[in-house]
Order: structure tokens, then sequence, then C-alpha cells
């Protein structure tokens, strides 16, 4: 429990709290499968350059130049970058649960993200993430990546809130646990249902079909 101060701000997680992830290991296998690819030699590439990538330090061209196009392929960069994007998907109870939040308790809500710039703006605009997210601490726009704790750092000042007030919520246990060695209480996402419950201990309830 945060000692009694209210919630005033949370910080989501996107990938696998309000969306897909957008590039991991079954989407990159799924990818692999569809274009022939060799899954090995993909995901090698991948883990050398991908850090880079999600920092904001290569275009997702770049990237996909050093993973896939690296050779002649039978198949176009579009034709792969749309298989890719088709595979992000929203989880809409989640994305119901924080609009209604932010509606009952005039929640300020900010995304803190490890993202290539490419797929967070792709699935910002698809799935209207702006139309409840306030602003977005994406590791492609800050150059840095969780779990570095400036991620955080930068979060709490652009919010311009005290640790105390923030609830973030992640799937990566690790991140939530750097988050907390700075005072921000932190709830490890599995499903909505247990996220709800989890919010509720923290005085922010909402009932279902609100």
């Amino acid at each position: 429990m945060n000692g009694g101060h209210p919630i005033t701000t949370l910080f989501l997680d996107i990938g696998g709290v309000l969306l897909t992830n957008s590039w991991d290991q079954g989407t990159r296998k799924r990818a692999a499968d569809k274009f022939h690819l060799d899954y090995g030699e993909l995901n090698e590439r991948h883990h050398l350059t991908f850090d880079t990538f999600e920092e904001g330090k290569l275009s997702l061209q770049e990237y996909l130049d050093r993973v896939v196009f690296y050779q002649d392929r039978p198949f176009s960069y579009d034709e792969f970058i749309s298989f890719v994007y088709s595979q992000s998907t929203p989880f809409p109870a989640m994305i119901d649960l924080m609009c209604g939040l932010k509606d009952r308790y005039h929640l300020q809500i900010a995304a803190v993200s490890n993202e290539g710039r490419e797929f967070t703006l792709y699935r910002v605009e698809k799935f209207g993430l702006r139309s409840f997210i306030d602003f977005f601490i994406s590791s492609c726009f800050i150059h840095i990546r969780k779990p570095d704790e400036d991620v955080f750092r930068i979060a709490l000042d652009v919010a311009q809130v005290p640790a105390d007030q923030v609830v973030y919520i992640d799937d990566r246990a690790m991140f939530v646990e750097v988050a907390g060695k700075m005072g921000i209480e932190g709830i490890v996402h599995t499903d909505v249902d247990t996220t709800r419950k989890a919010l509720e201990d923290r005085g922010l309830s909402l009932a279902k079909g609100s």
C-alpha cells in the first residue's frame, strides 16, 4: 500500500498490458514461418541489434536490413512489415478498465515502454492510445530502455508527481521491481481481473461493465 497517499497517476507498459507485444519471440517465429526464414539466424541477428532499434538509434528499415534484408529476399520490405504490424492486437478489457478509471478518478496516464519508433507510432494511431494516454515515455523517444532507472525518473519529471502517487503496471516483474526501488508502487500484470483487484486494493475501483 502507498501509506494513504492518493493515486493520481498510472504508468502503463503497452506491450503485454494494453496490446500484444509488437515484435516478440512468438511474432518473430510466425514471421520466420510465413516468409521461410531461418528462425535461429533471425533471432541471433535480432538480439545483436534490437536494443539499438528500441533506443531510437536505428530506423525500422535499418533494423530489418540487418536482421532480414541483409541478402536478397523473394518478398518486399512492405510485405514483411505489413505482416508484422498485423500481429498487433488490443486487449479491450484492459483498455476499457484504464479509460474507466481515468474518467472516474481524473487520473493522469503515461505509457512507459520499450519500443521502436515505427512500432510506437503505428500502434498509438491504430489503437487510439492518445484517447486516454496523456504522454508517452518510450525508449525510442528518450534513447534509454527499461530497466534503466532514468526511464522512471524522466516519467516522474514529465508527470510532475511524487513517486508515492503513482502505480506502475507492467507484465515484466523485473521492471516493476526497479520502479519499486524508486518508491513507485507496481503491479505485475498477468490478466485484467487480477490487475483490477490490485488496483481496487489501492483505492481505484471500477465495477465491471462500467
